[in-house]
């Protein structure tokens, strides 16, 4: 683990030194675990122009040759999947077994696009005029910038930046601040794979000077196209800056997930899935369950059950050990600002904590798995996305009820519900204003599948058949005097 970090930048297939340094600190104990390479507006103007340069000649290259360099890249993520979830776990805190978990989940985007750049098919077009023919083809658009999250350090970057390769399209990539050396890790085994300089470009940032990055991602004239990842409040000042030169925009913004229970729900079922809905990476993930709605004659059950599969299966410990299943948020300012500020709301008015509620007894950015009941749709818990380990029990009465509730949102990236009446199911699903369902299942993101969400949870959309379509432009071509 130790080769991939670094405190250089990956630039135009270089590994550049820099003149200042930031450290990353590992959430768990608050060691450092290296120096990330500090680069500014500078640096960032640059990588975009090698990025530009290096578009010239890749956007030429076959999908085939493309398609082979990325399955290598798969190859070798999969290769050293020990190595990049160890690395993730000290950047970020995750669980070990989450986190090798995300490693196989970044390579499996890799292989989806290495043969997704082999079907980037333009179409021909019926003419109503006989001596014309009419076709469209799709073209890389150019360099991509992308700004990804902490939360899922590896998968983000292969989501993101294999679409836009295997497009024929040039990246230049900023990582968050707090995991900057994941970026650098998958960077360098793509090195190893044969992408050519200047295809990928990763120039790590501290907070400081994360905005000014931000603003050439979005401003500079050569970028064409911009995907974030991130909150829908950092999301909208993004999208404003790309607004100036007219870029692509592709955007992963923030959710409030409802979480359905309908009396007719499996419990058996229903449990396994909320503790890892709510609960994976602490709920630190866009997609978690934000609020939890429970049919009123089944409230007491799903509580009790709930209450006790937390008690028994999230174990808060040192996550680089597989027996513990619950390690630290990823840092105070999460912690002081969503996580208690909304426990200390829903108390103020009238919510009652059944379990947790408090810091963990191991210090640091532990906050023990929490469980509200009596949790109404004013409070700060059901209009704020939590981003922390936090389950809202609301109770109600009726399908439409729920429904005008789950949907009282300004954003819709994910929903759940669960249950065993069919004909409701299919009413739910279609009714709920988000971009994903999950029906009796609490997790759904997979590579052959389109991820994002609607109203101001974002634009676009990742993996699946359509995720080239962020990084390409479609071309219509009129072919006249054919007779």
């Amino acid at each position: 683990m130790e080769s991939f970090i670094t405190d250089k930048a990956y630039i135009n297939g270089k590994w550049e030194s820099v003149a200042d340094s930031f450290e990353v600190l590992n959430p768990y104990n608050g060691e450092v675990v290296g120096r990330a390479a500090d680069c500014d507006k500078a640096l960032a103007e640059a990588t975009v122009k090698h990025a530009h340069v290096a578009f010239q000649s890749w956007k030429n290259t076959c999908a085939k040759a493309r398609s082979s360099i990325l399955k290598k890249w798969f190859e070798l993520i999969l290769k050293n999947q020990k190595s990049l979830a160890e690395l993730i776990t000290k950047e970020n805190g995750k669980p070990i077994k989450e986190s090798i978990g995300e490693v196989a989940y970044a390579a499996s985007f890799v292989e989806w696009l290495a043969e997704e750049a082999k079907r980037n098919y333009g179409t021909t077009i019926p003419t109503p005029h006989p001596n014309k023919r009419l076709m469209s083809i799709k073209q890389p658009i150019g360099v991509a910038g992308m700004i990804t999250p902490w939360n899922f350090p590896a998968g983000m970057i292969t989501r993101k930046a294999c679409a836009a390769i295997a497009a024929g399209c040039t990246v230049v990539l900023k990582p968050a601040e707090d995991t900057p050396f994941s970026a650098l890790a998958i960077a360098k085994l793509g090195e190893e794979a044969g992408l050519p300089a200047g295809v990928l470009n990763i120039i790590p940032s501290s907070r400081e000077h994360a905005p000014e990055i931000g603003n050439v991602i979005c401003t500079h004239p050569d970028v064409a196209a911009v995907s974030f990842t991130g909150s829908t409040a950092t999301g909208k000042i993004l999208l404003g800056l790309a607004a100036s030169t007219v870029k692509k925009v592709s955007m992963e913004l923030g959710g409030l997930a409802p979480f359905i229970v309908f009396d007719s729900a499996d419990m058996n079922k229903v449990i396994p899935n909320a503790i890892a809905c709510k609960f994976r990476y602490m709920g630190q993930t866009c997609v978690c369950a934000n609020r939890i709605f429970v049919q009123e004659s089944v409230h007491d059950e799903f509580v009790s059950k709930l209450v006790a599969a937390m008690k028994k299966e999230l174990i808060l410990g040192d996550t680089l050990d597989p027996a513990n299943s619950f390690g630290p948020l990823i840092n105070e300012k999460a912690l002081e600002k969503v996580v208690e500020s909304q426990v200390e709301d829903a108390i103020k008015n009238g919510a009652t904590v059944v379990c947790g509620g408090k810091r963990g007894s191991l210090g640091g950015t532990f906050y023990e798995p929490t469980l509200i009941t009596g949790v109404t749709p004013a409070m700060k818990c059901c209009n704020e996305e939590t981003f922390g380990p936090i389950a809202a029990i609301i109770k109600f009465k009726t399908e439409d009820e729920v429904i005008a509730l789950a949907n009282d949102s300004r954003v819709g990236l994910a929903g759940y519900f669960f249950s065993n009446d069919v004909a409701q199911c299919w009413r739910v699903a279609e009714k709920l204003e988000v971009g994903m369902v999950g029906i009796n299942e609490g997790l759904m993101s997979t590579a052959e599948a389109p991820f994002g969400g609607v109203k101001e949870s974002g634009l676009g959309r990742e993996g699946s058949q359509f995720a080239l379509d962020e990084f390409t432009e479609m071309k219509y071509m009129c072919w006249g005097v054919l007779h």
